[in-house]
């Protein structure tokens, strides 16, 4: 009977797992040069600090004391991605971040979870929705194009047929969607849809900017793959102003000690307007390849309520 020490050295022996991770590098790669020609920054990761994203569903806490502080590991860089663009000489940036999500057990097989994974996180500086869902696309259109291009003989190996999707992506705005399809409209969507697509509107996390001309609005989006592939990227524009932030952490019962630098930021009028999103490598890679289930993009992949060897 195999083990999990068996199952890693047959995946990594597999000619899947290597095109898996061919297709990987150049979706990479595809990505770093259109950041670069579009004049993004790079920024490095942060993997521990005293705040980050509270997001907008429930995880195990992942904490660690470390001299006298307390410290969490990075759920998303949201909140540093927002502070950074608040300097005038950084309008554009990016970073490849590892993300610790330690997601409930069940979850273990949705297929599309995982409790580490690595994210391209992409904030502009006082840009509207509108002009980031439109780099978005352009970016997913060129690493579509590419891997294509360069990736035939894997893609063949894989049995996956990729076509470069068509400019504009469809929208629908979630309120809508709901009444039409029901509460699980983004899963069918998913499903039914042949090119990716924007859901907007979502009652979300506290940063996320709300219309305040249009109750309950807000300014973000999900881009959603086709084909059952779920969700791709999850952003918004940000709310800056302190007493709106303050507002909508007390709605939401979550307290301002949990970002205190970050609302002091924001008292002090440093925050500024930005939009941005974070795009889940593996769930991309999982997309590309055709591959329906997430622990075959990765031989050290980490599902919900598993046991792990590496």
């Amino acid at each position: 009977m195999k083990d999990k020490i068996d199952e890693v050295k047959e995946l990594l022996g597999s000619e899947e797992m290597s095109s898996v991770l061919r297709v990987q590098s150049t979706a990479m790669k595809s990505i770093t040069d259109f950041m670069h020609d579009e004049g993004f920054v790079q920024l490095m990761p942060v993997m521990v600090s005293p705040v980050t994203d509270p997001l907008c569903h429930s995880v195990y806490d992942a904490r660690i004391d470390y001299a006298g502080q307390e410290l969490t590991l990075t759920k998303s860089m949201i909140l540093h991605k927002q502070v950074t663009v608040s300097s005038p000489f950084l309008p554009k940036i990016y970073v490849v971040s590892p993300n610790v999500r330690l997601e409930k057990e069940e979850l273990r097989d949705s297929g599309r979870h995982l409790i580490e994974f690595s994210q391209v996180d992409i904030e502009m500086r006082e840009a509207s929705k509108e002009e980031f869902m439109g780099v978005m696309e352009k970016l997913l259109c060129k690493i579509v194009g590419e891997v294509k291009a360069k990736r035939g003989k894997e893609l063949k190996a894989l049995g996956r047929e990729l076509k470069v999707p068509k400019r504009p992506f469809k929208r629908f705005e979630s309120s809508e969607a709901r009444k039409e399809f029901g509460s699980d409209f983004e899963k069918h969507l998913s499903e039914t849809m042949s090119e990716p697509f924007w859901i907007t509107d979502h009652l979300r996390e506290f940063y996320d900017r709300e219309d305040h001309r249009v109750k309950d609005y807000y300014h973000n989006y999900d881009l959603v793959y086709p084909e059952g592939f779920g969700e791709a990227l999850s952003g918004g524009e940000r709310d800056w102003e302190y007493e709106v932030l303050a507002r909508k952490l007390e709605e939401r019962k979550q307290k301002q000690e949990s970002f205190r630098s970050y609302m002091e930021m924001a008292k002090r009028g440093y925050l500024v307007p930005s939009a941005g999103g974070g795009i889940g490598v593996e769930r991309l890679v999982r997309f590309l390849c055709g591959v329906d289930d997430i622990r075959k993009v990765s031989p050290f992949a980490k599902c919900p309520g598993e046991t792990f060897v590496f």
